[in-house]
């Protein structure tokens, strides 16, 4: 068996092998021997068929099942033996000319295309200045998010004229096409949100409404989507699709939204009896949080921006027909039309994974198993916490862990992850970095734009 490679260019290559009569023989008579003894046949007792028989009707079959095996292996030998660095899997290039005749083998030869992954220096710090951008948590933004507590912990409470803020309790029924109640038609009692009305002309006219007050309206106007209109009204989602009628609204009742008092009570609710005791206190604290809420969005707009720096500073080149290629080999569902539409972005992911994987090997970066147990804890715990659950105790948190990591899938990604943060972490200690403080409203527009 001979296998050979030889470069097209910088970035794509083709893989030759040969493969001799002498290379297959001795495993593809062993793989007819094994299967004739399990095959059964009419006429012959199970393992009695005779051998040519058994070639004449399975032969073609077994050998190509011998031949694939041996050209994975030997691909992947010499691919890892050489230590090619490939991207994605190598492409059999089909010749039309070349037809194989199983029936009557002799000494095969294959080829594939390899796309090869670029040669590069990854020069850090070198020149590269990046900017981390911090939010301001100024006056403004603490007294929105005690507002924002205020009103969570707040209570509904009856009021007699609907302003744009309130909710107001309702009852639905059904009209015909003449603005009439239908009899035996729904008959519901819902709410609507007057500030989630997207309808400016349908808000105008729910504001000033009082109890007993009735109004027609189109019940998609002041609903978000049918879903929301179907729950509203007390029908199914199908109807509530093909429903192009008026309703009867009639108000029952019109809450308002009393925030609660900012006192020793709310921080009590908040944060558990005794741990805050003054308003001063309260916001320090809000500081505090905020500050520590940021640090994810924080942390992946600085990723952004490194990441787009260091692949436009490298300008790094990649066997870009030859991906596209097997991308559309590997994904049966896409099209040729939304590879080239989407190309750029994967692109640039498989840049930065090129660039990461760099640096892993040039700071010999690892991750330990106990490592990816506790990360898994964490991840766990951390889940509990934002749904406002009590954490496990540790052996319930790990037996949860371990569950999750026996899944090949997950564990992997967790891995990735921990691989990622430690990159991250390597880059924030190693780059040049200025500080920057924006405002809030700057600052989310760059973590919305980070995640696209």
């Amino acid at each position: 068996m001979d296998v050979s490679v030889k470069n097209r260019d910088a970035l794509n290559a083709v893989l030759t092998v040969k493969i001799s009569n002498k290379d297959y023989a001795t495993p593809y008579e062993n793989s007819l021997k094994n299967y004739r003894k399990q095959i059964q046949m009419p006429g012959f007792r199970k393992g009695h068929v005779p051998a040519s028989i058994v070639k004449k009707k399975y032969g073609p079959s077994i050998l190509a099942e011998e031949i694939d095996k041996i050209l994975n292996k030997s691909i992947y030998d010499h691919i890892t033996e050489n230590k090619l660095n490939i991207l994605g899997n190598p492409l059999p290039i089909e010749d039309e000319k070349k037809q194989i005749d199983w029936n009557n083998p002799g000494d095969f030869e294959f080829a594939y295309e390899l796309g090869i992954a670029p040669d590069f220096n990854l020069d850090l710090p070198g020149k590269f200045k990046f900017t981390r951008y911090q939010p301001k948590i100024d006056n403004k933004l603490v007294d929105k998010q005690i507002n924002d507590f205020a009103k969570r912990y707040g209570k509904l409470v009856g009021i007699e004229v609907a302003s744009e803020s309130d909710m107001i309790l309702a009852n639905f029924k059904e009209l015909n096409e003449k603005g009439e109640v239908v009899t035996e038609g729904f008959n519901h009692s819902s709410t609507v949100s007057i500030e989630f009305v997207d309808d400016k002309k349908a808000k105008k006219k729910l504001i000033g409404l009082k109890p007993k007050d009735e109004l027609v309206i189109d019940p998609k106007v002041i609903s978000r989507g049918e879903a929301d209109m179907a729950s509203m009204l007390g029908i199914d989602k199908d109807r509530a699709k093909l429903y192009n009628r008026n309703v009867l609204l009639t108000v029952n009742e019109v809450k308002t939204l009393e925030p609660a008092n900012v006192d020793v009570a709310l921080f009590d609710k908040i944060y558990g009896a005794g741990e805050i005791k003054t308003e001063d206190e309260f916001r320090q604290k809000i500081i505090s949080d905020l500050g520590n809420m940021f640090i994810a969005d924080t942390d992946r707009i600085f990723k952004t921006e490194v990441t787009k720096t260091i692949i436009k500073k490298l300008k790094l080149k990649l066997p870009d027909e030859f991906l596209k290629k097997w991308i559309l080999s590997s994904n049966k569902e896409a099209t040729k039309e939304q590879i080239d539409s989407d190309y750029e972005k994967y692109a640039d992911g498989l840049k930065w994974q090129l660039i990461e994987n760099s640096i892993v090997k040039d700071q010999n970066i690892k991750v330990e198993g106990s490592e990816l147990l506790n990360f898994a804890m964490e991840l766990i715990g951390n889940q509990y916490a934002q749904y406002g659950m009590m954490i496990p105790g540790e052996d319930e948190l790990k037996k949860a862990a371990q569950n999750v990591l026996s899944n090949q899938e997950e564990a992997r990604k967790l891995n990735d992850m921990i691989y990622d943060r430690k990159v991250m972490d390597y880059l924030k200690n190693t780059l040049k970095i200025t500080d920057k403080e924006i405002s809030h409203e700057d600052f989310v527009k760059k973590s919305a734009e980070a995640i696209q």
